[in-house]
């Protein structure tokens, strides 16, 4: 109960920051796309569609111009990787036989959100950076390769170890998108690219006795790099705590020449 305390304590704080110039929304974002990974020694891989996310969302935007809003959220997102363990082997693609990994993250992304005003302020047009965070809670394999070989393990629930996997991550993320500013509501459309840059899987300079010949990781030799990329579409809906509505930035009125003139007396 103090924890959560402490969080309504932070929202409060942040809700009142600059009074009534704030603009703060809270809401909802849900989303779908691809993720990959990119490996050093490189594999033969492919993307793997069909990765969901969704989760909540934070702003508070400023009425200057172009700087635009700041902001954390709190996402749910499906990461992964798919290659092919007998790419050396086999000669034509079609006979390519596929490891695929789905992993279940927690990631918070801490956003910068520049932003410009159309439409007498009914719609924001913004761009994204963010420093992202995760945790993989679990993750399920498909081995291909072992099911060719009549392995009755080649699909199920991936076993975290600890000498061979993380489960903590961090990366960037970049993208952009759309508002539609409806009363005290914003419809937004959003493309959001997440770049790894943790290791899925740990280097074996700093741990060697981390590969396995098995269906549930057919790693021969754990790659010295394995980090993991997303490519998510998603919509999301906020709602605004202020009653003054989105306010964009306005140029300062110039001054007037006479006024100049009679202040100073030249």
């Amino acid at each position: 109960m103090k924890k959560l305390r402490h969080i309504f304590f932070v929202f409060a704080a942040l809700a009142g920051w600059q009074g009534a110039a704030a603009q703060h929304t809270f809401g909802w974002v849900a989303g779908y796309g691809m993720a990959s990974g990119r490996f050093d020694p490189k594999q033969e891989s492919r993307a793997v569609w069909g990765m969901y996310s969704g989760g909540l969302t934070w702003r508070y935007y400023g009425a200057q111009r172009f700087v635009g809003g700041f902001g954390i959220d709190l996402e749910f997102l499906q990461q992964g990787f798919s290659f092919a363990p007998n790419a050396s082997q086999v000669d034509d693609k079609a006979d390519y036989l596929y490891y695929t990994r789905r992993i279940n993250s927690v990631v918070m992304p801490i956003v910068w959100q520049p932003h410009f005003y159309l439409l007498h302020n009914r719609v924001r047009v913004y761009l994204e950076a963010a420093a992202t965070f995760s945790y993989n809670f679990s993750s399920s394999y498909e081995n291909e390769w072992a099911r060719e070989r009549g392995a009755g393990d080649w699909r199920g629930d991936y076993r975290f170890r600890t000498a061979r996997d993380n489960r903590w991550g961090y990366g960037l993320a970049g993208g952009g998108g759309i508002a539609l500013l409806i009363r005290q509501f914003e419809l937004n459309f959003r493309v959001r690219y997440y770049f790894g840059y943790s290791d899925i899987l740990r280097n074996r300079n700093k741990y060697a006795d981390n590969s396995t010949d098995g269906s549930e990781n057919p790693f021969w030799a754990t790659p010295m790099r394995s980090p993991l990329d997303n490519l998510n579409i998603s919509v999301g809906l906020s709602y605004r705590f202020n009653r003054e509505g989105f306010r964009a930035w306005a140029p300062r009125p110039k001054r007037e020449k006479n006024r100049e003139v009679f202040k100073y007396g030249f």
